[in-house]
């Protein structure tokens, strides 16, 4: 594809070479922890770029899981094709499944029966509605579900567990209910229909189907799809538009996926139909950390399938210069011992090799850090939460003491233990960083704030846009400064001819109509202000869009954060805008509407949106749950609480997280309701579905899952690993069973050292 003399600077070892050496076709890479997945892919966008192949209304399009992937892959394949002496920003698109699904449903809205102008709504609206919807459902079926409730629950408690209980179990059901049905492609009307042909009760699906049917309803009242919506509404478009099919198809003569072990069936779906069946596809993931299948639609058996399958060309990237020689042993021996010894013979396929995690090649640019089997302590020690707490605390701020210029982390399998132990460091007054745990609320507000007053100055001549630029700018100012303010602003939207407040002519002042120099003399100034800066934004409108942006944020904007984040989005509207020169200011304003729709899976810039970097926090304790540390790495890594509670094994005694203490028989109800579901979908076998078999296959599912956890959550260390396990609130947890097959196994090579 290109000549030796244009290979930027990137130094690819033996194996990447082989993924760069990618001429066309079908090709699946496995890729462990810490390899250079993310270089390679970038490299290999830009070689594709570089090599001529593409014509000027082409582009490479990246396929990622999560925001500040996107965010990477733009700035290393930009990187590398300013290398190669190209203009960046050009030949190639990155998006999540969401961001390319809402490109591909904008394309043709009409084609799925949506309007021009339909909305995505917001992920915290969506649990809304569905929430609403639930407890709609629970008083008009107030006993349908007593019959699964334990009958030892009597009386008060029993009603007590119907008032506070219930309701958050059916919307967690619900919730499975629906992405499911839309990742199978099922409508409300597709599955009421099949209920109807099932002669045998199934009060799980029906409940399910009476809450999606409602919820898509109050959807389609306001206009607007959720993101499970756009996913299987762009495949429904490509299905149905062969014009459409083949355009995109052209534009995107080359796939790249990465994160392929967290496919779901409908983003294989959808990527293979883009790819045609001669495309030029390559799938980059690692099937030991798919981390997220538990009643989502994720599953890593599509990316093993694939590779498997006849046809693809298969590669492995199995060199990672993450961690120590001890740390990858430790991660390798779990492979290992899951694979042939583990207890449970159904949890033995949770983790595969080859690859296994081999460290970088003699020579290689990034090698591994030096290695000191005493840096990991799998401890033994039996503790309570507390005391765990009590004891990772300590252990901070004597290694704190002694590392300052170091990174730390803290990760637990569960939210409300990272909350626990922030609270202990806050106590202490350890320095630590929590944004991993936060929402994007303050995200969302001031990309909606730039895009409203954006939105004013595209269509300056309409009063109710000027009316809500007012309000905008007037509590900037501060509320109790304003006398009025909401009247003022009622004032503005019913001014027939804006030009006449904002450049008014003689005789012909708007304001002396209002009143308000008489009754509001101090609200006046303040409009006569407000039009001060008015002109001064229009002035600006006529520069590049982000420094448009960055003129209004010095006038609304007074907090550091919020001033950095007006940045990040003028350079990400700057980048668009390069990308599109056709654009204007509504097109421009509509990037921004997407982060403050809170579409920001695949448009967002809350710290962990826009790739959260450990490097930047030395001498502070970044704590998180092990799910948002993927893609991390920190010097010294904790993991808390793994205990048979949080990491079962599928020994009887083991408990399950899904399994409500209310519910009888210890089902699971998410597990039963999809079999349910599944079983509605078989035609003509009303035999082979039978109460409990989903539960246990629940478990079995979870048991391979929490295993890929532990392993990520191992391979997030660098030089230092600590591993501990607690009692739990019973007193009754034990240690998890990989752990203590860890702790033997170290025993084994080294005298273990437990203070640390």
């Amino acid at each position: 594809m290109m000549s030796p003399a244009s290979e930027p600077s990137f130094n690819p070892r033996p194996a990447q070479r082989e993924i760069l050496d990618y001429r066309g076709g079908l090709m699946g890479v496995s890729a462990v922890p810490g390899s250079g997945k993310t270089w390679t892919l970038s490299l290999l966008a830009a070689k594709i770029i570089a090599s001529g192949e593409l014509a000027d209304d082409q582009e490479v399009l990246v396929v990622t899981l999560v925001n500040s992937a996107v965010d990477n892959f733009y700035q290393r394949v930009s990187q590398f094709v300013g290398e190669m002496g190209l203009l960046p920003h050009l030949g190639y698109r990155v998006r999540t499944l969401h961001g390319l699904a809402h490109d591909i449903v904008r394309e043709r809205p009409d084609l799925v029966g949506l309007a021009d102008n339909f909305q995505i709504i917001d992920e915290r609206d969506a649990q809304n509605i569905l929430e609403d919807v639930a407890q709609t459902w629970l008083r008009a079926h107030p006993y349908d579900l007593d019959g699964y409730l334990d009958d030892e629950i009597e009386g008060n408690r029993r009603d007590w567990v119907f008032r506070e209980q219930v309701p958050k179990l059916v919307n967690e059901i619900a919730l499975a209910y629906i992405r499911s049905a839309k990742d199978w492609q099922l409508s409300p009307e597709r599955l009421r229909h099949l209920l109807d042909q099932i002669p045998l009760p199934l009060p799980l699906a029906e409940m399910g189907c009476e809450i999606y049917t409602d919820y898509q309803r109050a959807l389609a009242y306001r206009g607007a799809v959720d993101f499970d919506d756009l996913i299987r509404l762009a495949l429904d478009a490509l299905e149905q538009d062969n014009a459409l099919l083949e355009r995109l198809r052209y534009r995107f003569p080359y796939i790249l996926e990465d994160e392929a072990q967290d496919s779901s069936l409908l983003q294989e779906k959808i990527l293979r139909k883009l790819a045609g069946p001669h495309g030029n596809w390559v799938r980059v993931g690692d099937p030991n950390q798919a981390i997220y299948e538990t009643f989502t639609t994720a599953n890593p058996k599509y990316l093993r399938q694939f590779i498997a399958a006849r046809g693809v060309t298969r590669r492995e990237l199995p060199n990672s210069g993450r961690s120590t020689l001890s740390i990858i042993q430790l991660a390798n021996h779990l492979v290992d011992w899951v694979q042939e010894e583990h207890p449970n013979p159904n949890a033995r396929p949770a983790l595969a090799a080859p690859p296994y995690i081999e460290p970088t090649p003699e020579g290689d640019p990034q090698p591994n850090p030096p290695d000191n089997p005493a840096q990991i302590h799998l401890i033994k020690r039996k503790f309570t939460p507390q005391e765990e707490i009590q004891a990772v605390a300590d252990s901070l701020e004597r290694w704190l003491a002694e590392n300052p210029r170091r990174t730390v982390a803290v990760l637990a399998p569960r939210n409300q233990r990272c909350i626990e132990l922030v609270d202990e460091l806050r106590r202490r007054r350890i320095e630590f960083v929590d944004s991993l745990l936060k929402s994007t609320s303050a995200t969302r507000a001031t990309a909606g704030t730039l895009g409203n007053l954006l939105r004013y100055l595209a269509d300056p001549g309409s009063s109710s846009k000027l009316a809500v630029a007012w309000k905008i700018w007037a509590r900037s100012q501060g509320d109790e400064d304003i006398p009025g303010m909401e009247s003022i602003g009622e004032l503005l939207r019913k001014c027939t001819h804006v030009e006449d407040f904002v450049a008014p002519g003689a005789g012909e002042n708007w304001l002396d109509s209002t009143g308000l120099t008489e009754n509001n003399p101090e609200g006046c100034q303040q409009l006569l202000r407000f039009r001060e800066h008015l002109w001064r934004w229009l002035e600006a409108s006529l520069l590049p869009v982000d420094q448009l942006l960055l003129t209004l944020a010095q006038d609304i904007f007074t907090q550091p954060a919020e001033l950095a984040l007006s940045h990040k989005l003028a350079v990400l509207l700057r980048r668009a805008s390069d990308a599109y020169p056709t654009w204007r200011l509504p097109e421009l304003t509509g990037e921004l509407g997407v982060i403050a729709r809170n579409e920001r899976r695949f448009l967002g810039f809350s710290e962990e949106d826009t790739g959260f970097d450990p490097d930047h926090y030395p001498g502070k304790v970044v704590v998180a749950t092990i799910h948002k540390a993927k893609g991390l790495e920190w010097d010294r890594v904790y993991l808390m609480s793994v205990n048979n509670y949080d990491f079962p094994s599928g020994a009887e005694h083991d408990q399950y997280i899904a399994e409500k203490w209310f519910v009888r028989d210890r089902l699971n109800l998410q597990a039963e309701t999809l079999m349910q579901l599944r079983y509605v979908t078989q035609s003509g076998d009303f035999e082979w579905y039978q109460e409990g078999v989903a539960t246990q296959e629940a478990r079995q599912d979870y048991v391979r899952e929490r295993l890929r956890l532990l392993y990520v959550g191992i391979t997030r260390a660098r030089s230092e690993l600590v591993i501990t396990w607690n009692s739990g609130r019973q007193g009754t947890a034990l240690p998890a069973v990989a752990l203590i097959e860890l702790q033997n196994y170290w025993d084994k090579r080294f005298q273990q050292q437990e203070p640390v």
